[in-house]
């Protein structure tokens, strides 16, 4: 269950509004005001975020279906849906497995997929060493335009209280899950009238982004907010709430009649009357994926090598491999990765243990520093590598020890200083 609260007149049709990585439910405070005149606002928050339970989600499939029960908890069956960032996907993950579900959909700030895996897992190694302070200090360069954060250090100084008080534990997990998200081939089955919002100055999800959803999306419609950065709802509050306003009072899907769609009136203040830019993206075709089976050990072996040594080391090595080396990497990736690394017996955590004292023991120093970077991205603190390196000096050596100290400590260095 979700941490949310309600506003708006009890007999109107539900609007449900999620939050960015981060934040909470206030992010959505300005939009409140004349949305809940017509709709009645659900909003919640994410574990750890805002107060609410420190219980970690790591799949945005886990988030979706903790809002489900939570709606079911409170009598909400059918609703429309608008989200900013990780909301957005938690939007567009109901809009592919649970459409009944969905009226209309506005996808704010958000990606098929977002970014790289390697830079959300790198963030949560940051955080893990670091705790949140390097990313509350840094986030209001990814979520406001430069006039906008001189002018307004009120909100500035609010968006890093919100990050400051997030669970580290939570937040490492919606990066996680952020990592692992990609819809980029299923975007064609979201079946429900989609507004896609995008500040023209965001550089986290910019237009790149929201265009390639609008161009996988059948019935899609593409909204450029200028002026705006990542939290277009705080930034720009007006004109998101007139598009919003707009999208959900015209594309409502209205199966149930006891659902109605809301009249459009004029603004009050103190929302002006605003002309977004707006424009309509045409279909095209998104990047092609792999369609192999789930149960292949080659396919099983490549995601688990992937998330554990990284998308850039295994494109390194795949580039440089040829007829001579390849299938050695086959090997690689199939039996190692797929079949052992992918084994239930032990969790990652153990397996990079192991791996690491395997390494010191056998010399083969080589490997070492992408094993340290694994064991680190498979959530061992530095701290707890050096306890086990600790450990091979008695069974392995203190010179073999010695020199694995000297390479794990570049490594950590270099892995968990935080961005200047």
């Amino acid at each position: 269950m979700l941490q949310y609260r309600f506003d708006g007149p009890e007999d109107a049709p539900v609007l449900v509004v999620g939050p960015s990585l981060g934040t909470t439910w206030h992010m959505w405070d300005r939009q409140i005001p004349e949305l809940s005149q017509h709709w009645r606002i659900f909003r919640y928050d994410l574990p750890g975020h805002g107060g609410a339970p420190a219980h970690p989600a790591a799949a945005v499939s886990d988030l979706a279906d903790r809002l489900l029960a939570t709606l079911d908890s409170v009598g909400v069956q059918r609703f429309g849906y608008a989200g900013c960032s990780i909301g957005g996907a938690v939007g567009a993950d109901l809009a592919l497995r649970h459409p009944h579900r969905i009226a209309a959909l506005a996808l704010v700030a958000a990606s098929p997929r977002f970014g790289t895996a390697d830079e959300f897992r790198q963030r949560g190694v940051i955080v893990r060493s670091n705790g949140l302070e390097p990313i509350a200090r840094t986030s209001p360069e990814r979520w406001f335009t430069p006039g906008f954060a001189a002018a307004q250090p009120a909100i500035v100084e609010w968006a890093v209280q919100m990050v400051r008080t997030t669970d580290p534990g939570c937040y490492i997990a919606s990066c996680e899950a952020l990592a692992a998200f990609d819809i980029r081939t299923e975007l064609s089955r979201i079946g429900v009238p989609t507004l896609v919002l995008v500040g023209a100055d965001d550089k986290v999800t910019g237009p790149a982004e929201a265009r390639n959803l609008v161009a996988g999306i059948p019935d899609a419609r593409l909204a450029l907010v200028p002026g705006a950065s990542h939290l277009a709802p705080v930034e720009q509050p007006a004109a998101v709430t007139d598009l919003l306003f707009m999208h959900f009072s015209t594309a409502w899907q209205d199966t149930l009649a006891s659902i109605p769609v809301p009249p459009s009136p004029g603004f009050a203040a103190p929302f002006a009357p605003v002309v977004p830019v707006a424009e309509i993206a045409s279909s095209g075709e998104l990047p092609d994926a792999s369609t192999t089976g789930r149960g292949d050990a080659r396919e099983r072996g490549m995601k688990v090598r992937r998330e554990v040594l990284g998308d850039a080391h295994v494109d390194a090595v795949t580039a440089a491999s040829d007829g001579f080396t390849d299938d050695f990497e086959e090997l690689l990736t199939r039996y190692a990765w797929g079949e052992i690394w992918s084994r239930e017996g032990l969790d990652r955590r153990a397996r990079s243990c192991v791996t690491l004292t395997a390494v010191v023991a056998s010399g083969h120093l080589g490997g070492l520093a992408q094993h340290v970077r694994a064991a680190l991205r498979n959530g061992l603190t530095p701290v707890e590598i050096k306890e086990v390196l600790l450990q091979t000096a008695v069974y392995c050596g203190i010179p073999a020890a010695g020199a694995a100290f000297e390479i794990a400590q570049s490594v950590i260095q270099e892995e968990t200083t935080p961005p200047a």
